[in-house]
């Protein structure tokens, strides 16, 4: 085909006609495509087969098989051919947001998934594109305009802290739309958000800002507010500095676990070792206060404090919740038990760089109160509870927690959930659930039945209008499965019937609490 001939036909199809059909075109061809503010850093059709990581692979230029922090390189992942585009977009003159698409040669589902990052970001999630692109999906993801796994790119640079909240996705959304309807002569029929943790505040970013971006959206343990997660995390180091005896002993922490079992663990009518709705476990440390000389069987007064400080919401001087405490259940992971901390960590950068700008600024000036308002001011969040524009759309949203995660305190998105009941209506479950996970930890991993086909929930959802009533959930251990559960819309929790392996999904029923 003459470049003049193919240059009219993609701008046919970028202009969004999105009911007219053309031939597949090349993914040679896509070189000719000029896009504003796009450049294209590579554009190659890829064989089937073991994935190798591009020169230059690491944090923010990698491929699916770069070694993660502290490990060795991963095993190669079997891909099937895809055509691969890797960008670099400058919507505004200090942007410079690297993206990736990857769309299948072969057996396209006609959909688009884009998954989400982690943390700071700084760096394009391949892992998660390779299990999109073995499913059949268009899938892309981008960095977020920086490389680095921390906020210093944002001190002095406004357009990044843009890109890094919101425009990144979005502009990654609009190019891969566009170059998805070029390679494939049209536009992918269900365009879905897949992220957990950062990728969960992009969700809720997304639904907020730009409505008509995806049809569906999964949003895990959503850290948002970015903000807020990040200032409560620096009041409770320094509630935690301020209490230097109070650190536990790994022996202390079993300790505590198994007396908050003790306390809670039948309350769902089974002992299993999890606590099903840790929001009725009302378990007073002080219980375990040394009655005489200190011991691993008990807990000091500083130790008692300690976990009083690690349970404890958050709050303004005016009873605000800036964020939740860590849920009852998941103490043997929860670190802050075991480690007094020497200074506020990584979510400082949001009060020191997102709020003052000031990488010297001295954590002992911190006031949760003008601080978070301070660094809210730089427009990182999603702080409206009214998603109607996205309701309207047509969009669903499904959000799940682990009840045990040690990164994000879950009970910030059972109230997200309650906000958006109290502005829009108590009746949205046609467009929103909320899935809560006993025993799961951040995003994965722990106790509780981890495994479950979100993405297989939601599109039945979109596609086929047939709500998730409930979720089949797997827990595996050494790579066989040894427990299932149902998984439930909150606030219903799964109840156990009383007959029937307690390790058997269909041994539990969802009701309301």
């Amino acid at each position: 085909m003459r470049t003049s001939t193919f240059l009219i036909r993609l701008s046919v199809v970028v202009c969004g006609a999105t009911s007219l059909a053309f031939a597949q075109n090349t993914c040679e061809q896509l070189k000719a495509l000029a896009l504003p503010g796009v450049s294209f850093t590579a554009v190659e059709a890829v064989a089937a087969g073991p994935y190798v990581a591009p020169a230059g692979a690491g944090r923010g230029a990698g491929g699916p098989v770069a070694p993660a922090r502290g490990r060795g390189a991963a095993p190669p992942q079997m891909l099937p051919a895809h055509c691969r585009v890797a960008a670099t977009l400058k919507p505004s003159s200090d942007s410079v947001i690297k993206m990736e698409l990857w769309m299948p040669a072969e057996n396209w589902n006609r959909k688009f998934e884009m998954v989400g990052n982690g943390g700071w970001a700084g760096i394009i999630s391949f892992p998660q594109m390779a299990a999109a692109l073995r499913d059949g999906y268009a899938t892309s993801s981008t960095d977020t305009g920086h490389e680095g796994g921390n906020g210093l790119f944002a001190l002095d640079h406004p357009e990044k802290i843009t890109d890094f909240a919101w425009r990144a996705v979005h502009e990654t959304v609009v190019q891969s739309k566009a170059l998805i309807a070029a390679y494939y002569g049209g536009n992918p029929k269900y365009s879905y958000w897949n992220g957990c943790s950062t990728g969960g505040r992009q969700a809720l970013v997304e639904v907020t800002k730009f409505p008509d971006d995806f049809d569906g959206v999964l949003a895990g343990a959503p850290a948002n507010p970015h903000i807020h997660l990040h200032a409560a995390g620096v009041e409770r180091s320094i509630e935690l500095m301020n209490n230097p005896q109070g650190a536990l002993s790994p022996a202390k922490v079993e300790t505590l676990h198994k007396a908050v079992l003790e306390t809670c663990d039948k309350l769902d009518g089974v002992k299993d070792g999890l606590i099903g709705d840790p929001q009725k476990c009302h378990f007073d440390p002080a219980a375990l206060l040394c009655k005489g000389a200190d011991s691993d069987a008990c807990l000091t007064a500083p130790q008692v404090e300690t976990v009083k400080i690690v349970f404890a919401d958050v709050k303004t001087k005016t009873g605000e919740i800036i964020w939740t405490g860590f849920e009852p259940g998941g103490e043997l992971q929860y670190a802050s038990l075991r480690n007094i901390p020497t200074q506020p960590g990584g979510g400082w950068d949001s009060i020191r760089i997102l709020g003052h700008q000031n990488a010297n600024y001295d954590f002992h000036k911190f006031d949760l109160d003008s601080d978070v308002a301070l660094a809210d001011k730089s427009g990182i969040d999603a702080h409206t509870f009214d998603l109607t524009p996205f309701k309207k759309h047509g969009g669903k949203l499904l959000m799940y927690h682990g009840w045990a995660d040690q990164a994000i305190p879950p009970g910030n998105t059972v109230n997200f959930y309650e906000g958006v009941l109290q502005t829009m209506g108590k009746k949205q479950e046609d467009w929103l659930r909320l899935f809560m996970v006993p025993g799961m930890q951040h995003c994965s991993g722990g106790a509780g039945t981890d495994q479950f086909n979100k993405m297989a929930a939601l599109e039945r959802w979109r596609e086929g209008g047939t709500a998730p009533a409930q979720i089949l959930a797997a827990h595996v251990s050494n790579g066989q499965v040894d427990m299932t559960r149902p998984l439930c819309p909150y606030p219903q929790v799964a109840v156990y019937s009383g007959t029937g392996s307690t390790n058997d999904a269909a041994s539990f029923s969802c009701k309301a609490p």
